[in-house]
């Protein structure tokens, strides 16, 4: 297991997704699935760090990793910030006219095709946001 939690500011950001990818390469996770991976990981951190705090200077994300299997693992993201359930959104309409679509929500659609199974929970005063995933997709 791997965890690391640092205040949740942009200038961080690459420091986490670096934690998570160097959890998928010891998983033996490598080319196109790292890069899913990496990309679901970007979008879940960004919109914590853009609105789980409300503006507020303070607040820690942190990021764990670990196995559930031989051939899956899981990445839980946890913010202290204001209740947020990303799981709770329904899917874009992608056909609809650009002028007609609501605003927000494409990153949450894009995750949810890059993991396997996504799971949100309030855990005491935490939003955690749980990615599931397989190593052979």
């Amino acid at each position: 297991m791997s965890s690391l939690r640092l205040p949740a500011k942009l200038e961080n950001l690459e420091k986490l997704i670096r934690s998570i990818s160097v959890c998928a390469r010891e998983k033996g996770c490598g080319g196109k699935r790292l890069q899913e991976i990496e990309l679901a990981s970007e979008e879940a951190l960004v919109n914590i760090i853009s609105h789980a705090y409300a503006g507020e200077d303070s607040g820690d994300v942190e990021v764990t990793c670990r196995a559930e299997s031989d051939t899956a693992w899981i990445i839980e993201i946890r913010d202290w910030g204001i209740p947020f359930d990303a799981t709770s959104y329904s899917e874009p309409d992608l056909h609809a006219p650009i002028t007609d679509r609501k605003i927000g929500g494409l990153g949450i659609f894009l995750i949810r095709k890059l993991v396997d199974e996504i799971k949100y929970r309030r855990e005491e005063d935490r939003n955690v946001l749980t990615l599931i995933l397989g190593m052979d997709r």
